[in-house]
């Protein structure tokens, strides 16, 4: 079952990658992506941790499609936390 939108943590400057949640049927799922792949799928380098969330609300879509994916392949632990990265993004 695909995840929901839920809420916009932030850019998490010391990991290097833009926090937000998803919802599996009410239950909270934690995720992050990298900045290199948020780069990466914006087809630029480099953004500056101020553009972040512009930059996740202009791929918002694609990101929260790919979360669900990879939730979707995870073992269902409870507290599982969706990470993806570049290397992710050649699927």
């Amino acid at each position: 079952m695909p995840l929901t939108r839920d809420k916009i943590i932030g850019h998490d400057l010391e990991r290097l990658a833009f926090r937000f949640t998803m919802l599996n049927d009410g239950d909270v799922v934690q995720c992050q992506i990298s900045d290199a792949a948020m780069d990466e799928l914006a087809g630029m380098q480099g953004t500056e941790s101020s553009a972040r969330q512009a930059q996740f609300l202009s791929l918002r879509e694609t990101i929260e499609r790919l979360a669900s994916d990879l939730y979707d392949e995870a073992p269902r632990v409870r507290g599982h936390v969706v990470r993806f990265f570049t290397r992710h993004l050649g699927r």
